[in-house]
């Protein structure tokens, strides 16, 4: 089993930045890759983005180039740094963690993004 922790998060202005932070314990040898997912009021759970950890990094089409995801390899911790950000990034972001046969989730922190 493995377990997920979130933090960061919170209420931002549009064009400001945040940091969200995940980090996985438990049989974290089994995993193969991490990342972020977000679901906003409404609408259907969406890729921010995930790394493999072979070194393949994707990112959602709406992000890419504002968001960047990173990975400490010695601690199965991953950390999103969001910039410029903007009010459709508002949503409840989630960590999940996949191995060959299970897919992990966190409990999601909020994000708000709002003047």
């Amino acid at each position: 089993q493995v377990h997920i922790v979130e933090s960061g998060g919170g209420l931002v202005q549009p064009g400001g930045s945040l940091r969200l932070s995940c980090a996985a314990s438990g049989h974290t040898a089994t995993l193969n890759g991490m990342g972020w997912h977000r679901q906003a009021p409404g609408k259907q759970r969406e890729l921010v983005a995930f790394v493999h950890f072979g070194g393949t990094v994707y990112y959602g089409d709406s992000v890419n180039g504002r968001f960047t995801i990173s990975r400490d390899n010695t601690k199965s911790t991953i950390v999103l740094q969001m910039t410029d950000l903007e009010p459709e990034d508002t949503a409840v972001y989630y960590c999940n963690a996949q191995s060959d046969q299970n897919d992990y989730w966190g409990q999601g922190t909020q994000v708000t993004v709002s003047s």
